[in-house]
Order: C-alpha cells, then sequence, then structure tokens
C-alpha cells in the first residue's frame, strides 16, 4: 500500500465527496430529529431487524456530543484517507467498516440476548482510525480529550486496547465497545486483502 505522508493542507470538499456527504447527511438527519426505528440496527431475533439496518445505523446519532465527535473523526481521519486513496475505495473501505461493526455487534447481542437498537457512526470511525494509523503511523494526534502528541500506530494500539477493556468488563454500559472493534477487525482484513502487512507500520 501506498503510504505517502499525509498533508495538513486544508481540504477542499472536491477532493473528498464521500467524507463530507457522511457528515452533511449525519448533520441532517440529527437535526431534523429524522430518527425511525427502521433505520437503527435492531437484534436479528427482535422482530424488528431489517438487513439495510447494518447500514442505516450508521447515519443515526444520540446526541449532539455523538454527532460532533464522530463527524469530527470523519473528517480528521476520513478526508486524507480519500484524497490518498481516492472516494471510490474510500467509500468502500467504510462501508466494510460499518457493516463489519454491525455484524459484530448482532453478534454481541445474540451472546448477551438484550433486545436494544444500535445507533452511531463509530464503528466506521474506529476503522477510519486503524486506517489512518496504517497509512501514516508515525504522524502525531493531539486531541482535545488525550492533549499529549503520539503517533498514530501508538493511539489506535491504546484506543482498541481500551476498548477491548471496556467491552470486556462491560464498563461504561450503553457503548458498543465491540462494535468499534468490529469496524477495526473488518478494516484490517480489508487493508490485508489490498497489501497491507503488519510490518509495514511497525517497522516506521
Amino acid at each position: 500500500m501506498n503510504q505517502r505522508r499525509n498533508s495538513l493542507n486544508p481540504v477542499p470538499l472536491t477532493d473528498t465527496p464521500v467524507s463530507f456527504a457522511i457528515i452533511i447527511l449525519c448533520a441532517i438527519i440529527f437535526f431534523i430529529r429524522y430518527q425511525p426505528p427502521g433505520m437503527a440496527l435492531w437484534p436479528a431475533g427482535s422482530g424488528f431487524f431489517s438487513p439495510w439496518q447494518l447500514l442505516t445505523y450508521a447515519f443515526l446519532h444520540g446526541s449532539f456530543n455523538h454527532l460532533f465527535f464522530n463527524m469530527f473523526a470523519v473528517w480528521m481521519f476520513g478526508t486524507p484517507l480519500e484524497r490518498s486513496w481516492g472516494s471510490q475505495r474510500f467509500l468502500t473501505y467504510y462501508g466494510v467498516c460499518v457493516v463489519g461493526a454491525g455484524i459484530i455487534q448482532l453478534l454481541v447481542q445474540l451472546f448477551e440476548g438484550g433486545i436494544y437498537p444500535t445507533i452511531g457512526a463509530s464503528g466506521g470511525v474506529f476503522g477510519l482510525l486503524l486506517a489512518y494509523g496504517v497509512m501514516w503511523p508515525t504522524n502525531r494526534i493531539f486531541l482535545i480529550f488525550f492533549p499529549v502528541p503520539i503517533q498514530a500506530k501508538w493511539f489506535v494500539l491504546i484506543y482498541g486496547g481500551i476498548e477491548l477493556l471496556f467491552g470486556v468488563t462491560r464498563a461504561m454500559p450503553g457503548i458498543a465497545h465491540f462494535a468499534h472493534l468490529g469496524g477495526m477487525i473488518f478494516g484490517a482484513v480489508l487493508l490485508y486483502k489490498w497489501g497491507w502487512r503488519l510490518g509495514m507500520t511497525w517497522k516506521s
């Protein structure tokens, strides 16, 4: 895979139409309060599940903070990926991560037996975070809630570990931690299919 260094120059809308379409659609759906239950992801055995929910759930958000931080991540990590890969490959990758996160969430709910809907683009966002760390492993990330510059590859590893810990211990209930990891896992499989190998990241 091509691992050109990411530029921090402003990204025109025309260069990254998919990323901005995701941001705009999610924002419109949230602010007009259009959240029909049939768009959320329901457990497979609940009687409310439909296959299209594996995609549509990612356009719904439960609060402004939920929307803001997910869309900020799409802008921060998604736009450089789309500019590097092209829109078609980026859309394929993001879609696989969203669907993969949804599949993992369905499996978790099947195991736990809970009947509740899942919403949010976080599974796709975690896939984007992984891809960013793969493409530019030595880029330093500085986030509001983590005000220490850290290389992208370490940030991905630490964040993934935290999600796994929270998922296993059931800390912070109400958050689909395993779905987030599912976005990363399905993203990693697709990146591997496209030619990425672990050594390409950790030799940097």
